[in-house]
């Protein structure tokens, strides 16, 4: 009589295992990231001040800097319509540097560096292959957004920074909860409980729900990501303990991973965001800190909240109402706006500095400008590439699509709930590390299936490589092009042309 075969269980591999290889490779990126990063960091300029946002943030960050109290004090601003992290880094970078072009965007620059470097760990990780991780960090150095928001001195990057280090955490959590899951497995305890395993804190799950508070401290859009990464998160954790033939998964998640997971995911988010106000709290002359008595009644059906949080709630109501009231029927227009449909192929990039005439060469007219713009050869691929992962994710249930699918579509699907908003292109600085990681994906399920293929089908195999080679020459290529728009280095009238490649560039 046979025995039927045990239950199939996953590989055991929790991570890349070429170590060294990985450290020696992730270098290499790193210093390319840096170099491009930081060249010519002092241009482009609106005669020595900032341009575009940069007017905003900058003096903010100064104030936070000079003010004493980390935090936005001076009445001439009234309403800050922000929270302060992103302009406590700009502040860090004013205080190294000073008031100048270098101080306003060397942080900015950093977390630029510090995104190509998570990108090329975390698709390393996904994909146990240190060739499509480095392929995942050469799209985000040439990305023309994830380039030229590193340049700026803007909030955009720091949050894209904040949520991609919360990808990158979670993707490292499951690798973690994987391998406690094998060990339990492997010592015969899967099944002590229908619900499976405790599994103990989870520092990579938490480390996650400080990086979202951080994005949420940072812009209130981060929110968007709280939210579809703890569903992501949830689904990971279900995903294990189906892998490992626990008994009733879902009701395993419930019991065992919810809770946690939403104190981690959940309540962590909120916290963080209130204790980035704790200057504000702890300030005498912040924005809005004593309005009781003021614009707020003394009495009320709420005067028994303390009077300091409801000044605080009359603070952040005023920055809903702000955005909510940033509406095109209201009247808001800006030359530049576009909706979001147009941004997964950059139809409608931005324009951020432009400076004409002779003086700008030292001979002969010229132009420096200076574009925010998504690099053609990714972001026209945006929606096959949507798809592909789409499919992958519901028929092929490949968890790495799931995974970068669920970071691009926080990017964009809530931006769609009010189309009246006045919105811009740099709002899909966020979506930008996601589109390059599923870029990276697909290029490795490339070279994966010419990888089966290469014994029966050797040509196959040779032309697989090629096509890859080719298109990650082609990206490089086309941000070469792209440099003198991405960063206002001087060009003929005629270049200028030739770099408008849609009427809805110019």
């Amino acid at each position: 009589m046979g025995t039927s075969p045990a239950p199939e269980i996953p590989n055991p591999v929790f991570g890349p295992a070429d170590r060294f290889r990985g450290l020696l490779v992730g270098l290499v990126i790193a210093a390319i990231a840096t170099a491009t990063r930081l060249w010519g960091l002092t241009r482009p300029t609106d005669q020595g001040t900032p341009v575009f946002d940069e007017k905003h943030y900058v003096p903010q960050g100064w104030q936070v800097l000079t003010g004493g109290n980390w935090i936005e004090d001076n009445p001439a601003y009234g309403l800050v319509v922000h929270p302060p992290v992103g302009k406590w880094l700009l502040a860090a970078g004013e205080a190294m540097f000073g008031y100048g072009p270098v101080g306003w965007r060397i942080t900015p620059a950093i977390a630029g560096i510090a995104i190509v470097v998570m990108i090329y760990c975390a698709v390393r990780r996904m994909t146990r292959s240190t060739l499509v991780g480095a392929i995942a960090g050469v799209f985000a150095i040439c990305d023309g957004v994830l380039f030229v928001q590193s340049r700026m001195g803007m909030l955009d990057i720091f949050q894209a920074a904040f949520v991609v280090a919360a990808f990158a955490a979670l993707i490292a959590d499951r690798d973690q909860v994987r391998a406690r899951m094998h060990r339990v497995y492997v010592e015969g305890r899967i099944g002590d409980s229908d619900f499976g395993p405790r599994l103990g804190f989870r520092w990579y799950r938490f480390t996650a729900g400080v990086m979202l508070g951080l994005a949420c401290g940072t812009k209130w859009s981060g929110a968007y990501f709280v939210i579809f990464f703890a569903l992501l998160a949830v689904g990971f954790d279900v995903a294990a303990r189906k892998a490992y033939h626990v008994r009733r998964p879902w009701l395993g998640t419930l019991r065992r991973d919810l809770l946690p997971a939403g104190m981690s995911l959940g309540v962590m988010p909120v916290v963080i965001y209130f204790a980035t106000f704790i200057p504000w709290f702890t300030s005498e002359t912040a924005v809005y800190r004593y309005e009781v008595g003021n614009q707020i009644g003394v009495g009320g059906p709420f005067a028994w909240v303390p009077g300091v949080f409801r000044s605080f709630w009359f603070y952040e109501s005023g920055i809903l109402e702000f955005h909510s009231g940033l509406t095109n029927s209201a009247g808001n227009q800006h030359p530049w706006e576009s909706k979001p449909w147009t941004w997964p192929m950059s139809l409608r990039p931005m324009l951020y500095a432009i400076e004409n005439g002779p003086d700008q060469c030292g001979a002969g007219e010229c132009v420096r400008a200076q574009m925010l713009i998504g690099s053609p050869a990714m972001w026209w691929l945006a929606l096959p590439m949507v798809a592909w992962a789409l499919w992958s994710w519901i028929v092929r249930r490949d968890w790495r699509y799931a995974a970068v699918g669920t970071g691009y579509l926080a990017g964009i699907l809530p931006w769609f709930a009010d189309l009246d908003r006045q919105m811009y292109f740099f709002y899909a600085t966020v979506m930008a590390p996601f589109l390059v990681m599923g870029l990276a994906l697909v290029c490795g399920d490339v070279l994966r299936a010419a990888g089966r293929a290469a014994r029966s089908r050797p040509e196959r195999h040779a032309l697989a490589i090629l096509a890859v080679a080719i298109y990650v020459a082609l990206v490089v290529v086309n941000f070469i092009w792209l440099w003198p728009i991405l960063t206002a280095s001087p060009i003929s009238p005629a270049q200028w042309q030739q770099q408008i490649w849609l009427p809805s560039w110019g």
